[in-house]
């Protein structure tokens, strides 16, 4: 059996395990086998196509699994949209009573209500965004306690 076919099976085989297991380990070894395929099939000797695969493997593990480490490790995007804006300091834009209100969160002003129905929020005040409650902020004075 030719050298490249050989390779070329030990590529899939790795390939396959990694989608098994989700190392990132055996894929790396899998473009490793990939290489030395290219090389057996250009016609280089079993040596150098060996020397190239623990090349290649070693670059690969050396410098790409740290790195591949340090993104997994990474905590995700906590939150996106409007649920981001929740736990947000904002103005009050305009008096915020239980008839509602404005504010202005980031650079976007938003339509708010008191968390609780008893508050009134003078125009100008410092608020927490508690919930957002489909396009209305519900929030409370910063100075809550």
């Amino acid at each position: 059996m030719a050298d490249w076919l050989l390779w070329l099976i030990a590529a899939g085989v790795l390939g396959v395990a990694e989608m098994m297991t989700l190392t990132v380990v055996l894929g790396m070894l899998a473009v490793a086998a990939a290489v030395a395929a290219v090389a057996a099939g250009i016609g280089l000797p079993p040596a150098a196509q060996i020397v190239l695969f623990a090349v290649v493997s070693v670059l690969l593990l050396g410098v790409a699994r740290p790195i591949a480490r340090r993104h997994h490790r990474a905590p995700a995007s906590l939150q996106t949209g409007s649920a981001a804006l929740v736990g947000r300091r904002a103005t009050a834009v305009t008096a915020v009573d239980r008839g509602g209100g404005r504010v202005r969160i980031g650079g976007e002003v938003w339509s708010a209500r008191p968390y609780d129905d008893d508050l009134v929020i003078a125009s100008g005040a410092a608020v927490d965004v508690v919930q957002i409650d489909g396009a209305t902020a519900v929030v409370l004075p910063a100075d809550h306690a």
